[in-house]
């Protein structure tokens, strides 16, 4: 990795607009438009923490403040879900879905099956050296918080080995990562389904908890893939191991996975293309964080997730790239916010806080990260423009002056 250009944890800056969520995490319904949006803001920050968010006319003497006329200051953006790390693309399945054939069709040939079987067939070496430039791209798109999945290993070792790849690759981005186990992502080739869930709860999550290898278990509920009596399965061994929960859910068809996500104490359920009106209402009564993915919904040409019914119904909002060589080739966070707000009809400031405060809820880390505020770390973004809105109005630019993480620059132009 390039070395990036050493800059004080000690600084402060003016800026003609700051916008951050205003919380608790998670934000919920309309409140997700509730902003604070200082004009002539500041921020003042000291050993990679803030210690002043107020009008630049009250920051605290003795801080030497650089001056961003005409831009404005954000948090970063926390990105939480991806499927990194990964080797190798899958623009041909893309020409293949264009031509008529579903991803449904293709997963048995394809899909999840044939990026773990690119990852079996890479080197450790040769995985890094792939996924450290797309970590650092995503840095200068204003990712500073993100999250890494297994879920390509297909075997015991193999998601272990996926598992200490995320390590790996989190010691070289610029950014805070956290690893996901993605344990149910697809049946391993010659296993079937039920020994396969068996193998995670009692091999491979005490392992990985054992080593700490990952923060939270996810499975994918799809008629393709698991069920939710999986779901179950998984989320008893997870609180066993003292891991959180997260769910892949009604993405391809009506499962019914995100009312029983709600119902298990997930952290998350994503996707949410086929959501019906139970898992509306247990989303909007529960505690669980409703993640879209509007970049996957663009490239597999989805019907879009019921977003206006879900914050009508007071349910928390995540927004996250989905990043993966098959379904969601998109890196970009201010693509994604763009895409969100196009496809959804989500507000610039809703999708803010989507893409800020709840995704870092989702992780874990919302004491630490996902707005602007005094003990918060210093992760914060520098923007072309006046107002937020530039970012979803300009789709394909990358509007990302200057990335900062814990009070340092870390990426920009």
């Amino acid at each position: 990795m390039p070395e990036q250009p050493e800059t004080p944890s000690r600084g402060a800056l003016i800026a003609t607009t700051v916008v951050t969520p205003i919380g608790p995490a998670p934000v919920r319904g309309a409140r997700l438009d509730e902003v604070r949006v200082l004009h002539g803001g500041s921020l003042a920050w000291e050993d990679g923490t803030l210690v002043f968010v107020g009008p630049a006319s009250e920051l605290p003497a003795g801080f030497e403040a650089v001056d961003h006329q005409g831009c404005t200051v954000v948090p970063g953006f926390v990105d939480c879900h991806t499927h990194l790390p990964f080797v190798g693309w899958r623009a041909d399945e893309f020409e293949t879905r264009l031509a008529g054939r579903s991803y449904r069709e293709l997963h048995g040939e394809g899909g999840i099956y044939r990026s773990a079987r690119l990852l079996a067939e890479a080197s450790d070496e040769q995985v890094l050296n792939f996924c450290g430039p797309l970590v650092r791209e995503m840095a200068d798109h204003g990712t500073t918080t993100l999250e890494l999945k297994t879920g390509y290993g297909l075997s015991v070792e193999g998601e272990l080995r996926q598992a200490r790849l995320a390590h790996r690759l989190a010691e070289i981005a610029p950014q805070r990562c956290l690893v996901t186990l993605l344990a149910c992502h697809a049946v391993p080739q010659g296993r079937d389904r039920a020994s396969w869930v068996r193998a995670v709860c009692e091999e491979l999550i005490p392992e990985v908890a054992e080593a700490s290898l990952a923060d939270a278990v996810d499975v994918y509920v799809e008629d393709i893939a698991f069920s939710t009596g999986d779901l179950q399965a998984v989320a008893e061994a997870a609180t066993l191991a003292g891991m959180g929960l997260r769910c892949h859910a009604d993405q391809l068809g009506d499962s019914g996975a995100a009312a029983a996500a709600v119902a298990l104490g997930s952290r998350s359920a994503d996707h949410l293309n086929h959501l019906n009106g139970q898992g509306i209402e247990a989303l909007g009564a529960g505690t669980t964080v409703a993640t879209v993915l509007p970049a996957s919904t663009f490239v597999l040409r989805e019907t879009s997730p019921p977003v206006r019914r879900l914050l009508e119904a007071q349910a928390a909002l995540a927004l996250a790239t989905d990043f993966n060589p098959g379904t969601s080739p998109v890196l970009s966070m201010p693509e994604a916010i763009a895409m969100g707000c196009t496809l959804y009809g989500l507000t610039p400031h809703q999708a803010l806080t989507a893409a800020t405060a709840n995704p870092a809820w989702v992780l874990g880390v919302a004491d630490r990260t996902g707005t602007l505020e005094p003990g918060k770390r210093a992760d914060f973004l520098v923007l072309e423009g006046d107002a937020f809105a530039q970012v979803p109005y300009r789709p394909g630019h990358d509007p990302v002056l200057h990335t900062f993480v814990g009070g340092r620059r870390v990426a920009g132009r």
